[in-house]
Formats: structure tokens, sequence, C-alpha cells
């Protein structure tokens, strides 16, 4: 298991900016892909984003595509997801996930998560 802890989360308006950092520990975590899932207020978790062991190669969930980015620094053991132009939709809690089940939904998608941060899109 890695462990994770995610940072970066607020309230933010409605075409503003965020962006979440995940800390990880363990030497694993330069091997493993790392993805960013979230849950909005009665709905089921969604995958927002994944990136490789090396940032070769990411996904990023529909809803995002053209506004969040993915990265990571190996040396940091660190994950970023970038948010730009927030919308009040892209309120929910965001989860960094280590190992995930790229464009997966719901909690199976990874057996590792994160304790999540609160991000609120006002309108």
């Amino acid at each position: 298991q890695v462990q994770l802890v995610e940072s970066g989360g607020g309230l933010v308006q409605a075409g503003g900016s965020l962006r979440l950092s995940c800390a990880a520990s363990g030497r694993v975590f330069s091997s493993i892909s790392m993805g960013w899932f979230r849950t909005g207020s009665g709905k089921e978790r969604e995958f927002v984003a994944a990136i490789s062991w090396n940032g070769d190669s990411t996904s990023l969930g529909g809803s995002v595509k053209g506004r969040f980015t993915i990265s990571r620094d190996n040396a940091k053991n660190t994950v970023y997801l970038q948010m730009n132009s927030l919308q009040p939709d892209d309120t929910a809690v965001y989860y960094c996930a280590a190992d995930p089940i790229w464009g997966c939904s719901g909690y199976r998608c990874s057996s590792n998560w994160g304790q999540g941060t609160q991000v609120t899109v006002s309108s």
C-alpha cells in the first residue's frame, strides 16, 4: 500500500482555477500509475484523470478534457491535478488513487485511496 495525502482543495468561483496535490509515501510511487477521481453529492465516484508511471501517457475523463491536466513529479513523490475553467458541476470530493483502473467508475477502481479533498465551485 501507498499512503496518499491530498491537498489544495477549497472554494473557488466559476471560471477559476485550483491545483490539487497528492503526496505519496513509499518507493513504489515512481513505478505505478496514479489517478484522480471525484465523488459529487449523490453521484458515483467518477474517473477524472490518470497518468502512467513515467508521465508519458495520460487520460482524462470526458467532462474535464480541455480544462484539467494531470502531471507528476517522481522526485517529489507527488501527482498533481491542474483544474482550470472550473464550473459548479465540478464540485466534489477529489480523491487520489494509486494504480487505478483507467476510465473506471466506482469505489473498486483502486484498492488504494487518499482521504479526499473538497472542491467547491460557486456560480
